[in-house]
Order: C-alpha cells, then structure tokens, then sequence
C-alpha cells in the first residue's frame, strides 16, 4: 500500500471566491467530504455532470479524476468546507467496522451524502476557526477528521466499502479508461496510475494500442473536441479550452491553429 498520507494535502479546506473558477481536473488520494456553504459547484465525470447546490455535503472518493467548477451566487461569493480523510485515520478505525463485502468500485466519482442534523452540527464547529482564519492545532485537525469518519458513518453505514478500501487501482482496459477520461488535464502519472500501470508500462501498452504516444494522442483527442464545440456549438473559444482538457489558453491556441490552420477564435 502507499503512503497513507499526503502531506501536501491539507486536511481542513475552507474555499471562498468571488468568481466562477473552473479546476479543471482533481486528483487527490485521500476521500474528501464538502459542505457547500454558498453557491453551486458542477462536477463532471465519466461523461456527465452533476450540480450541487448550497446545503449539500458531497463525497468525492479518491483516486478517481473529475472536473470541478465553483459558481458564486449572485453579488456574493462561492463558500465551501472540505474535510480531507486521510489513510492513517481510516486505518485507525477499520478495526471499529465489519466490512459487508460490497463493492467501492460500484460508487460514483462524486455523490451527495444524505441530510442529516449530525453534519450540520459538526460543521457549525469548525466554521468559527477558517472563517476567522484561526489556526487549528495539528492534534485537533486529527480528532476532527476522525469525527467525521464517525458522523458520516453513523448516518451512511453503507460507505464503510469506499471508505476502507485500501487497495490501489488495479490493471484495467486501457482504452475504455483513455476513451472516457482524456478530457481531464491529468498528467500521464496520474493515467498511468490509476489504470494501473508504471509510467514505462502505460506508454508502451499505450503505443500498442493506438500507434502513437499518449501526448500526442491526447491533444489530436481534446482538439477535435473543440473543434465539433466551436462549429457546431457556436462556443465560445475562451469557454471551451479547459473544457476539453487543455491546461491554458495559449497552449489550445497555438495547437489549434497548427493542427486546423485557423485560429479557433475565428471559428465562431
């Protein structure tokens, strides 16, 4: 198993902007749990989209790749707390649970948790400490997170399948996962590890299979996207580029310009 922990990862993550941000793609190797506070926030994966409202507390398991845009509400500000549930906690608790032998994998990306007057509560515990940006002492941030653990399975005991599956993504079809993800700006790292495979291994089963490199691949993919959104959409060409997976809009400009021999702005 790996690191049980990422210390890049902040555990509590409180979120607050004025204007529509488009993430482009996350991947983090630790379950999140969200509480929308203001606003809305789309999610996209697997070819659909889901939007969460404020109010709603949203569970995103790890490593999986999704897209995320926060909408602030009108004349304010997009406002969200995001408790990161690290290995080592969950590995602390295992023992407590009985696994029922159901299948994390059958779980989406990204679902809302049922309402119950138990989040509420401990949401309202935390928020005096980020909203007035205090500091939490590294001792308490674990015995919150370990609290939210408790909380969310006392009212979901079904997620204890997600919630401690310690396995990392095995070796799985290659060209189904690339078909339904090349539209998430992920690095090839990331695709290497979550179809389970080495960075050598993925490149080179990579090139069996389509006869190219994955780079190359990738943007020819993301570029005929745009394309189709461009002209048959009428979108706009600054909406678009992250849309499909490109990182800037310098980067898309320059790439679309080569491969079709006109600048994407003209296209509309």
């Amino acid at each position: 198993m790996a690191n049980t922990t990422d210390p890049h990862v902040p555990q509590l993550v409180y979120s607050c902007v004025s204007k529509r941000v488009v993430e482009g793609e996350l991947f983090i190797r630790q379950h999140v749990v969200d509480y929308i506070i203001a606003g809305t926030s789309e999610v996209s994966f697997g070819g659909q989209s889901h939007l969460f409202q404020a109010g709603d507390f949203r569970f995103a398991a790890r490593n999986r790749l999704s897209k995320f845009v926060k909408q602030p509400p009108q004349g304010g500000e997009y406002r969200s707390l995001s408790i990161c549930i690290d290995q080592t906690t969950l590995l602390e608790l295992k023992s407590q649970f009985q696994s029922d032998g159901a299948d994390a994998a059958a779980y989406d990306n990204v679902f809302v948790l049922k309402p119950n007057p138990l989040f509420n509560n401990y949401i309202d515990s935390l928020l005096p400490y980020v909203e007035h940006n205090h500091q939490l002492e590294a001792s308490l941030v674990r015995v919150k997170v370990k609290e939210a653990v408790l909380i969310f399975l006392a009212a979901n005991p079904h997620l204890k399948a997600l919630l401690f599956d310690f396995n990392e993504p095995g070796k799985i079809d290659l060209q189904a996962y690339m078909e339904e993800h090349y539209h998430c700006n992920s690095t090839l790292e990331h695709f290497a590890y979550l179809t389970g495979r080495s960075l050598s291994t993925f490149k080179r089963d990579f090139g069996k299979l389509y006869h190219t490199t994955p780079s190359r691949w990738l943007v020819q993919k993301r570029l005929e996207d745009a394309h189709y959104l461009l002209k048959e959409k009428k979108r706009k060409s600054t909406e678009v580029y992250l849309e499909v997976g490109f990182k800037d809009y310098a980067h898309f400009f320059v790439a679309f310009k080569k491969h079709f021999g006109i600048a994407p702005s003209m296209m509309q």
